[in-house]
């Protein structure tokens, strides 16, 4: 999955791309390198940021979605949204899915639109939201992988619960949000809790601050040698989708992670 904020403030490429035709183009030329989904969002969900209305949203992400789906009939394109009506208005200008940060938390009524348009939905575990989530350090937990996990299930139950079918659901352990550098190492380690739960797994760790953290590199647009080392892991605990900003590389890792994972280990094969 390949991201593409059409954002000011985005923490790694805010601002690259608010003209729509510079968006397009990043999207060309992230299906060129080898991405099969193109998520695009017209809010920064980084700690600290402020809400963006859904007219707002909807001005800055339709645009490009209709420019892509002209071009390109076969990348699937998923809204990075957390609002109903910016949903619905990506869905009907060509979108194919919808990716939200707070799991249908911060407005239910996604949750209509989705089973309305059977559409795929990323459900992702966000402690405090994008403007306090990372205050003091970030939140505590006593076991962080099983606090999230109950979450995630939580929420597929009250998907469900709406008419959104099981199989339409991803989950996503949201690594950065909520969360101090040990909790997302923890996940990392351990993605394979998540996905015994039953559901594809989304793993979004590019470029964000735990690896910063981790490797002693402050510009988060240095850190595509951690963020490759984050989607190996993903990848080779099982995760179905990764979302990255360093496409043509993170394509190697996964290509070569997979061909990993299919290996029998027969001698001289």
């Amino acid at each position: 999955m390949g991201i593409l904020n059409v954002t000011p403030d985005s923490f790694s490429d805010g601002g690259d791309f608010l003209d729509p035709a510079r968006a397009i183009a990043r999207a060309r030329e992230m299906v060129r390198e080898g991405a099969t989904i193109i998520d695009i969002g017209g809010e920064s969900t980084r700690p600290g940021s402020a809400p963006v209305s859904a007219k707002e949203q909807i001005a800055r992400t339709v645009p490009v979605i209709e420019g892509i789906r002209h071009e390109n009939d076969e990348i699937t394109l998923s809204i990075d949204t957390r609002l109903a009506d910016v949903a619905r208005k990506a869905l009907c200008a060509g979108a194919d899915m919808i990716n939200d940060v707070s799991a249908m938390c911060d407005d239910e009524t996604i949750a209509e639109v989705a089973a309305e348009q059977q559409a795929p939905i990323v459900l992702m575990h966000r402690r405090g939201s994008s403007a306090d989530m990372q205050r003091g350090g970030g939140p505590q937990y006593d076991d962080v992988v099983a606090e999230i996990s109950a979450f995630l299930e939580e929420r597929r139950a009250f998907a469900v619960s709406r008419g959104i079918a099981a199989d339409r659901i991803i989950f996503d352990p949201g690594i950065g949000f909520g969360k101090r550098v040990g909790h997302n190492l923890t996940i990392l380690r351990h993605l394979g809790r998540f996905v015994a739960l039953g559901q594809p797994v989304l793993v979004g760790a590019s470029r964000k601050s735990f690896i910063g953290s981790v490797l002693g590199i402050a510009d988060p647009n240095e850190r595509a040698g951690g963020s490759l080392a984050c989607a190996a892991m993903a990848v080779m605990a099982g995760a179905a989708i990764v979302r990255v900003h360093d496409v043509r590389a993170t394509v190697d890792v996964v290509r070569l992670c997979a061909a990993t994972r299919r290996s029998d280990n027969t001698p001289g094969t």
